[in-house]
């Protein structure tokens, strides 16, 4: 029999038919198998780990299927508790496959300590914003006669009077005492007035 006549025969084009029909039977197999084994259409949502303690952030992504790993912990911030998860990637609301692990990080239990500049003889203009760059608050402001008016003269933190290069905890309020720029004008007074009643007394 010829090629051409074994091309165009029934006993062919039956073979061609059953190789097409398992190649197709092979080809479903496996799609169903690579959906079952990467979840194909099954996603879980990220839950809002924010303020949890690491306990119940492990708990909470467990229930889901899902891992957590802790990076490291961040700058003490006000608004959270200490060691509660502050950051998380992928963020509460996304999308992820399940076993997917979420990057967490945890505030840290206290403030990181700051270096006191030395502010003394700095005007009020000056000490401010260099209080606030170094991530310290303003606190209360007391006067005493000086003759500059609004240079820092002393430096106090809950009552104590602070030196320069002193750590205290970042975010702490900083009490100054300030020049009134009035005692330079009453000494002055005060020195010229006898030496005026003693040229009248000669």
């Amino acid at each position: 029999m010829s090629l051409r006549k074994f091309l165009t025969s029934k006993v062919f084009l039956i073979q061609i038919g059953i190789a097409i029909a398992i190649i197709a039977v092979l080809v479903f197999g496996m799609m169903k198998w690579l959906s079952s084994t990467t979840n194909h259409g099954e996603e879980i949502t990220v839950p809002d780990l924010s303020k949890l303690s690491v306990e119940l952030a492990e708990e909470k992504l467990n229930a889901l299927d899902l891992e957590y790993v802790l990076l490291d912990t961040t700058e003490f911030q006000k608004g959270f508790p200490k060691f509660s998860v502050v950051k998380q990637d992928p963020i509460a609301g996304a999308k992820v496959k399940q076993g997917r692990k979420i990057y967490i990080k945890v505030n840290s239990d206290s403030y990181r300590d700051i270096v006191m500049p030395n502010l003394i003889e700095q005007s009020l203009r000056q000490a401010e914003p260099t209080l606030k760059a170094l991530g310290l608050e303003l606190g209360e402001k007391t006067y005493k006669p000086y003759l500059g008016k609004d240079m820092v003269l002393e430096m106090r933190y809950k009552g104590r009077k602070l030196n320069p290069g002193d750590k205290i905890p970042k975010a702490s309020k900083i009490d100054l005492v300030l020049g009134d720029g009035k005692v330079g004008f009453e000494e002055e007074q005060e020195e010229t007035i006898p030496t005026d009643n003693l040229d009248e007394e000669f």
